[in-house]
């Protein structure tokens, strides 16, 4: 590690092999705390190349506890997180509306790092068991159309950097990983990225897989279509940069979509919203990213998809795949 540490502080690169071969040695614990941490800073201090993230990403899917769902032809809605905007859970929601669309969603998500209220917080805070079991998540997917799959029952391998993750607090390349790195290697993919050329990074290395996918990036920073401003979306057959009035809404204020200090408050937001009371902008933000995320699996126009997420959340059929869920968990 030393070694490579030197070159890295000298602005070296390192290939796809070395980098994969890193995330190998860390997950045999191979190295102490101070060198990984040390190893994570390097990499939020300068950008990271192709190939670097590359070995990454082949690392984490080889070590990963791969799940076989290859049959529900599912979507992951997934955002790298990072983007230090505090929303309130978007992908989680949107993925149930998806869900209540009779879109299969298998979603991939973890506990926040750099927010206040990840994915898997405010689902645990809402009485959804975390699994690996292959049997359980199916039958999640028959009946809710939706199952969790929570990063670190499926990434063991990653163990030895949760900690020192958590203690930094901020965005490291993990960040950049967590959408690309679903355990059950979903053929349908929308995702979020929390910068331009991180957006350049994704659209190259998804290009070369033979995914159904949309990259998203609002021009103002946050890592979904956030409604407050235009955003580039980025697929396998088309690139556009989408606004608001494209499927006849206004723009919104940052304000309006902040997800609160506390996991308390983010869940009271995610159970406000799917059941029907959340405000216009609330609900017009998850909408919009269900309706791209259900376009992208029925492989139909986005304000198609847009009209269907609004039936399912209005419908109460979001909800119901929410409270299956909490049902089967326990």
């Amino acid at each position: 590690m030393k070694q490579l540490l030197n070159r890295l502080i000298n602005h070296e690169h390192i290939s796809s092999e070395e980098a994969k071969q890193v995330l190998v040695n860390i997950s045999n614990g191979m190295y102490n705390q101070n060198q990984i941490a040390s190893f994570l800073t390097i990499f939020m201090m300068r950008s990271i190349t192709i190939e670097e993230l590359k070995g990454f990403r082949d690392a984490l899917l080889e070590l990963c506890v791969s799940i076989n769902l290859n049959d529900f032809n599912a979507i992951d809605i997934v955002g790298t997180g990072g983007d230090g905007k505090n929303t309130f859970n978007i992908s989680t929601l949107s993925s149930f509306v998806t869900a209540g669309a009779g879109v299969n969603v298998s979603k991939h998500g973890n506990y926040g790092v750099s927010s206040n209220c990840g994915s898997s917080n405010v689902m645990e805070y809402l009485g959804v068991k975390f699994s690996n079991n292959e049997d359980f998540l199916r039958r999640c997917l028959d009946k809710a159309k939706i199952c969790i799959l929570h990063a670190p029952l499926f990434h063991p391998a990653m163990k030895n950097v949760a900690p020192i993750r958590r203690e930094l607090g901020v965005k490291t390349f993990f960040n950049m990983l967590g959408p690309m790195v679903n355990p059950s290697f979903p053929k349908n993919q929308m995702l979020g990225v929390f910068n331009l050329e991180l957006l350049r990074l994704y659209s190259f290395l998804y290009q070369n897989t033979n995914k159904n996918y949309n990259i998203v990036y609002a021009l103002d920073g946050y890592d979904e279509i956030s409604l407050t401003g235009k955003a580039k979306i980025v697929s396998n057959t088309s690139e556009i940069l989408f606004s608001p009035e494209d499927l006849g809404l206004s723009e919104i204020t940052q304000e309006s979509i902040f997800g609160g200090h506390t996991v308390e408050d983010s869940a009271k937001i995610f159970i406000d919203v799917i059941q029907g009371k959340g405000t216009e902008p609330q609900n017009n933000v998850v909408c919009v990213n269900a309706g791209l995320a259900i376009a992208t699996t029925k492989q139909i126009s986005h304000k198609e998809g847009f009209e269907l997420a609004k039936e399912s959340l209005f419908s109460g059929k979001a909800n119901q795949s929410l409270n299956i869920l909490i049902k089967l968990s326990k």
